[in-house]
């Protein structure tokens, strides 16, 4: 049978909300419940984050608060006190007259992702199984705070990746009747991070080109961790270009943001078969980006193809650092935090002191320490439990909301016209993250938002997690809660891709579309219906996926 028990039959956890107000669940950022680690880190440097963003673009949000519930992510918007509307208008004037994101994304290309990058390989540079049981808690408390830094960095940047994108969908859906999904196919090849491009993968795939030797090791039936490690040992172009990309890449998270995720170095399997698809030149489709612009454009009335153009320009220049923000902030930030508390985790679980040293990562770093030095913290017991909890449970299991019902946002009429245009902008591309479809569903047919153009038929992999990526064959259509941007890595080994969670500007469109592969997200329940192993047509022009009877 290919359908399975509906989602929303499930009987909800009992969660209080965290505050007064309305808390929204975010299932697109985080589908399954976070480890004490990120209750503990995540918070702060969010609040501290969109404030900022929201203050440098004159929204009139104060910025948002999240809170964790059973380990569920709830979040809702701050409205900023009413005598501080008059300074957001005038900042909402400057926002579009001085292109205000084009300031943001000159210093994240010249001081902050510069920056990161040096940070992350600082850090990582350091071999925690190397330190004794004090400077391994040092060096967690140094991985945690960088850690929370690059939270705080990503979310300071949330203006420059939505304002302008919103703006052009705003615009062109009030010109035109073009759909969403086509206006945002207009920005494929804008964003090179998103479909895993790197420099250093380009001198990887170019050295193996120029040498059958190593491409015959890299083709060896070997253990995958024994085939890289060949690889690395060759002493040529080859090597050193592995090592380079692995630098960039090893330690990122795989998919997700929390320490419960994988980095690529933890899952060599699935990292070789990435590069080996690259080797081999299975990438991205060709696509006429400027035919479909041209298309566009011709429906928009003539008097605003000027401005049109100027938007698209405006929004493309900045697309990239959507995923740009995570790719070389906190995902790297994560998996270097996370390879610390593993290196804890292997001490602790050796000492008696946990039943697996994967338990690690449900305990805070105040906790990690007192384990490590002896003087106290949670039992193994206690931690096991923790991990049981979070590893039987998703986002399905949680109310959608919290507290009082959600109330639709307030209308924009009144407002002089630069603020409506900015708060237009934000919310639209805000719904576009965290959208879905609102189609039923029919007997062996699934509807979603259309995500990436094209149809593909094969395989239906469903996979709950990082821990699971292994199972990923060539082809196969990734059946999964919902990615992050660094799941780009995994691309050239996806036929397609579908996801519960999610709309048009979420993550999981942006890599899918970028590379080129059909992607139809926002389904609401694909995982609970789509058996593993069936084959599937996924209609990226429709939305649809299609389970062979």
């Amino acid at each position: 049978m290919a359908f399975m028990m509906p989602a929303d039959t499930r009987e909800h956890l009992q969660l209080k909300p965290p505050g007064p107000g309305s808390w929204a669940l975010d299932a697109v950022h985080f589908p399954r419940p976070v480890t004490r680690y990120w209750v503990e880190l995540h918070p702060e440097p969010f609040r501290r984050a969109t404030a900022q963003f929201h203050e440098f673009y004159g929204t009139l949000l104060a910025g948002m608060q999240i809170a964790y519930v059973g380990g569920f992510a709830y979040g809702r918007p701050v409205p900023v006190e009413p005598a501080e509307m008059p300074q957001r208008f005038q900042r909402a004037a400057e926002v579009f007259d001085r292109k205000l994101w084009r300031e943001q994304l000159h210093e994240w290309d010249t001081v902050a992702k510069p920056a990161s990058v040096k940070a992350h390989r600082e850090l990582q540079s350091v071999d925690p199984d190397e330190l004794s049981e004090h400077d391994l808690v040092a060096y967690l408390a140094r991985c945690r705070d960088h850690h929370a830094d690059m939270l705080f960095q990503h979310m300071r940047f949330t203006g420059a990746a939505t304002i302008a994108v919103g703006d052009l969908l705003a615009h062109t859906t009030g010109w035109t009747d073009v759909a969403r999904s086509d206006i945002l196919g207009m920005m494929r090849g804008a964003a090179p991070v998103s479909a895993g491009a790197s420099a250093e993968l380009d001198l990887l795939v170019s050295a193996f080109d120029d040498d059958a030797s190593a491409r015959a090791i890299l083709g060896a039936g070997d253990a995958p961790g024994q085939v890289l490690e060949r690889l690395r040992a060759l002493d040529n172009d080859v090597s050193r270009a592995l090592s380079a990309y692995l630098d960039l890449v090893g330690f990122r998270l795989l998919d997700g943001f929390d320490i419960s995720g994988r980095y690529a170095l933890e899952l060599p399997d699935t990292l070789l078969r990435a590069i080996r698809s690259s080797v081999a030149g299975r990438g991205r489709a060709d696509v006429d980006v400027d035919a479909r612009v041209a298309a566009i454009r011709d429906r928009v009335p003539e008097q605003h193809r000027a401005q049109f153009d100027e938007l698209l320009g405006e929004a493309r220049l900045m697309y990239r650092i959507r995923d740009e923000r995570g790719v070389y902030s906190d995902i790297w930030a994560s998996g270097i935090a996370r390879r610390a508390v593993l290196a804890a985790g292997r001490r602790l679980a050796r000492d008696g002191k946990l039943h697996d040293l994967e338990h690690a990562v449900d305990a805070s770093i105040a906790e990690i320490s007192e384990l490590l030095v002896g003087s106290g913290g949670p039992s193994a017991d206690e931690l096991a439990n923790r991990f049981e909890y979070r590893v039987s449970h998703d986002a399905k299991d949680a109310p959608p909301w919290l507290g009082q019902p959600p109330t639709a946002p307030p209308p924009l009429d009144g407002l002089p016209p630069a603020e409506a245009r900015v708060m237009r902008a934000f919310g639209i591309a805000t719904s576009e993250m965290f959208g879905h479809a609102e189609e039923a569903h029919k007997e062996n047919l699934l509807r979603g938002l259309a995500a990436s153009a094209g149809v593909y038929e094969g395989p239906a992999r469903r996979v709950s997690g990082p821990a699971e990526f292994d199972r990923i064959q060539q082809g196969d259509v990734l059946v999964t809660e919902s990615t992050s941007e660094a799941f780009n890595i995994l691309l050239p080994l996806l036929g397609a891709l579908v996801t519960d969670n999610g709309g048009l500007l979420s993550h999981s469109a942006i890599v899918a579309r970028e590379y080129g592969i059909p992607g139809v997200v926002g389904t609401r329940s694909a995982t609970e219906l789509i058996a593993d192993g069936v084959q599937v047509r996924v209609d990226g022009n429709a939305g649809s996926v299609t389970i062979a009877p």
